[in-house]
């Protein structure tokens, strides 16, 4: 079976590592863990980083740090991981959900402006799949408004927009370091921002909100908690920070390999190569099957042939989960409806040869043409 995805691990990451072990300093107060806060905040043009135990509770985190309120509202595409839509409602704010870009699959200025209203807060702005979202119409329009970013970068490592990085708009910005993203952790998550006392927030709140020195220690102020990054986790993020970029441009490669295969069926919709502001990083390669197919059809038949495969995001404004809070009736969100029905993405790890591109794209084609 050829996987959707599999952590590249190479020698130097495992010395890193078994480093830290020969050390004995394995917590998330070893000086290893601020050496990678370090440089991954600089990798992205930030001046602060704060790991933390997965990208989830990145988000959890940014948004507690916002003091949101009953009446304040967070919108959220629709087409994301559950992850945002969990961390908007663990606060005391309602989420509010926008429709995504046929063509990109990522939030527009056009469909934050259908669902903004006086009540909006923050947006949780998220790169989808490795492509940015077009982020100066929203920056302008948040700006305008007195609406906070938190941009979601857990997809586009090292992407950029105009130029500039991801992870570099907004307030803060939150990334995840699971094992399918470009630099793993294992797990592991960072939240990198420019302001200083919202860092120093972010800190005291991923460890307990211990009190900063020369405060007395176990006295709390607020409910914090552990949400701290392992020595370990730092040792092997650190070690493969050193090649994200690279890791990057194998992505892209593989992305163009499938765009060569399947790009001129019609019947298919891909996200594009490239936009106006950006290259597609292609942290996974998404398709978007014909109306007719039935997306968990094609899938056991591409396993027939070795070829995994993974749905796309189920909707968030479909979630059953809605149902124990005192929401609105949410509006149909076709676009994003018909990519949870519709989508599915192939292999693309980094270290998939060609031969296994070509098997996972004719299959998928061969599949297609006797439904």
């Amino acid at each position: 079976m050829i996987p959707v995805s599999r952590p590249r691990i190479t020698n130097d990451d495992v010395e890193a590592v078994a480093d830290i072990l020969r050390q004995g300093f394995v917590s998330g107060d070893a000086p290893i863990v601020a050496e990678f806060e370090r440089d991954f905040a600089k990798a992205v043009n930030r001046s602060h980083g704060i790991a933390v135990a997965n990208g989830s509770v990145a988000l959890d985190l940014a948004l507690h740090a916002l003091d949101l309120n009953e009446h304040d509202e967070v919108v959220i595409p629709s087409f994301t991981i559950a992850s945002c839509l969990f961390a908007v409602l663990r606060t005391k704010a309602r989420p509010v959900f926008a429709d995504v870009d046929p063509s990109t699959w990522n939030l527009t200025v056009e469909n934050l402006q259908n669902v903004v209203t006086p009540r909006t807060r923050a947006l949780l702005a998220v790169h989808v799949y490795g492509l940015p979202i077009d982020m100066d119409p929203i920056l302008r329009f948040c700006a305008d408004r007195g609406i906070t970013i938190i941009e979601d970068a857990a997809e586009s490592h090292t992407v950029t927009y105009n130029g500039r990085v991801c992870g570099s708009f907004g307030l803060a910005s939150t990334f995840s370091f699971y094992a399918n993203k470009a630099i793993t952790c294992g797990e592991g998550g960072m939240i990198v921002t420019d302001d200083d006392r919202f860092a120093a927030r972010l800190r005291s709140l991923r460890n307990l909100s211990f009190l900063p020195a020369p405060g007395p220690r176990f006295v709390h102020e607020e409910i914090g908690w552990n949400f701290r990054l392992s020595a370990l986790q730092a040792a092997l993020g650190k070690s493969q920070l050193l090649r994200m970029n690279d890791v990057t441009a194998e992505k892209r490669r593989i992305g163009l390999a499938y765009h060569q295969f399947l790009s001129n069926n019609s019947s298919l919709a891909m996200q594009p190569a490239s936009t106006a502001y950006s290259n597609n990083m292609y942290w996974v390669v998404g398709i978007v099957l014909p109306e007719e197919c039935d997306a968990r059809t094609v899938a056991a038949a591409l396993r027939e042939r070795g070829v995994d495969t993974r749905p796309f995001f189920y909707p968030l404004h479909q979630q059953p989960v809605l149902a124990k809070y005192s929401l609105d009736v949410q509006p149909s969100l076709p676009v994003s409806e018909r990519l949870g029905r519709s989508g599915l993405y192939l292999p693309s790890f980094v270290g998939i040869t060609d031969d296994e591109i070509a098997h996972c794209a004719t299959s998928l084609l061969d599949v297609l043409a006797k439904i």
